[in-house]
């Protein structure tokens, strides 16, 4: 899976997040910082990328257009980077199993637990 992270995302998680996600990128280094979310869904749609984001538009298009792309929605409020990292990485199994599932479009993921 590759992640494209939503404009709400720092693009610091880039690194972190490509030892398990080759190919992760962020909207800003794909020069897409004035883009409108949906130029950003159709562009990640074009390439393969899941979105990674933390608010409800990216989630709404996703819903009403189908995927691809699929989206993460990750529900953590306001936090660190690190945190973001640490949620992602706690998920990987679900997010391996959200990613193999064609009927999925959107994979809410939570600061605290691992709950479907």
């Amino acid at each position: 899976m590759k992640l494209l992270l939503d404009q709400n995302l720092s693009r610091k998680l880039v690194p972190a997040l490509e030892p398990l996600y080759p190919e992760t990128t962020h909207v800003i280094l794909a020069r897409l910082d004035r883009a409108t979310d949906s130029d950003i869904w159709h562009w990640a749609r074009l390439r393969g990328l899941t979105i990674a984001t933390k608010n409800t538009d990216m989630v709404d298009l996703c819903v009403l257009r189908g995927a691809p792309p699929k989206v993460l929605w990750l529900r953590v409020g306001n936090c660190t980077t690190d945190l973001i990292v640490e949620v992602i990485v706690r998920n990987q199994e679900r997010i391996a199993s959200f990613d193999a599932d064609p009927g999925r479009v959107v994979l809410p993921l939570f600061r605290l637990s691992a709950v479907d």
